[in-house]
């Protein structure tokens, strides 16, 4: 389930993160062997849909990498159906109150830490159904609540205490809009980079961690040195198409003007 990257956080180690949007269990396949610590399928703004996830699931999981999942809202229903199919940790957005925090862990988690109902067709194969699976799955399910909005930076303690959070992942467009900002990944605005400070020694007081969603390798190193110890770098999509204009500008630029 989660335990490789609770390994890793316990030993000190970052998680870079790979971020699916492509609906294609080949395009999948391709990112888990480009050397990712994990690998998040996005059903919230991506074009992903559950089928789609499922076949991203089967293309990621011989590699070895761990799937995770931001899941389109907190919704029990739809968090319990992703774990069932072998999700091993949630990241859900727009999580501003202590109560939505609660009710996150709540559908993350069997009984009597939660109220996940049981039926984990696919993820009981991985996680290896039958004596011991939920206590496993309470212990090793990662749940991260997306910290986005002014709200829930205010609210960001009481967000944290709630018992069950592993750690929080930073929306950052979402975030700056909140605060009358444009939306911005790789952000130099002091505003911004003084709360993912806030954020960092936050969690890091209770024995959390931080992610955060980066535009870029050089901007996700950085903010694996301030702290965070999950950092995405852009998404399937982006990279293809960064590395499509790269290839194209330096085509035409070494070719004497023949394109």
């Amino acid at each position: 389930m989660g335990k490789a990257i609770r390994e890793r956080w316990h030993n000190g180690k970052g998680i870079i993160n790979g971020w699916l949007a492509i609906p294609s269990g080949f395009a999948a396949e391709v990112m888990a062997q480009a050397g990712w610590d994990a690998v998040t399928v996005d059903i919230q703004h991506g074009v992903q849909d559950y089928q789609s996830m499922l076949a991203c699931f089967q293309g990621i999981q011989p590699h070895g990498v761990p799937p995770l999942v931001r899941v389109p809202w907190n919704e029990a229903g739809i968090i319990g159906k992703v774990l069932d199919a072998g999700a091993q940790g949630i990241i859900c957005p727009m999580i501003n109150t202590k109560a939505q925090a609660e009710a996150f862990v709540s559908a993350c988690r069997y009984p009597p830490l939660g109220t996940r109902s049981f039926g984990p067709i696919r993820a009981g194969i991985y996680g290896q159904a039958g004596a011991g699976f939920t206590d496993r799955a309470n212990a090793e399910i990662l749940v991260m609540p997306m910290i986005e909005t002014r709200e829930a930076i205010d609210n960001l303690d009481a967000i944290l205490d709630v018992k069950g959070i592993d750690a929080v992942y930073v929306g950052p467009n979402d975030l700056a809009i909140s605060l009358g900002l444009p939306p911005s990944t790789d952000s130099e605005e002091p505003q911004l980079l003084a709360i993912y400070e806030k954020i960092i020694a936050a969690t890091g007081k209770r024995g959390l961690f931080a992610g955060i969603h980066c535009g870029s390798g050089r901007y996700a190193a950085r903010m694996q040195k301030m702290g965070f110890r999950l950092t995405t770098i852009m998404n399937d999509s982006g990279l293809m198409l960064t590395a499509a204009k790269a290839a194209i500008a330096a085509a035409r630029e070494n070719a004497g003007g023949l394109v």
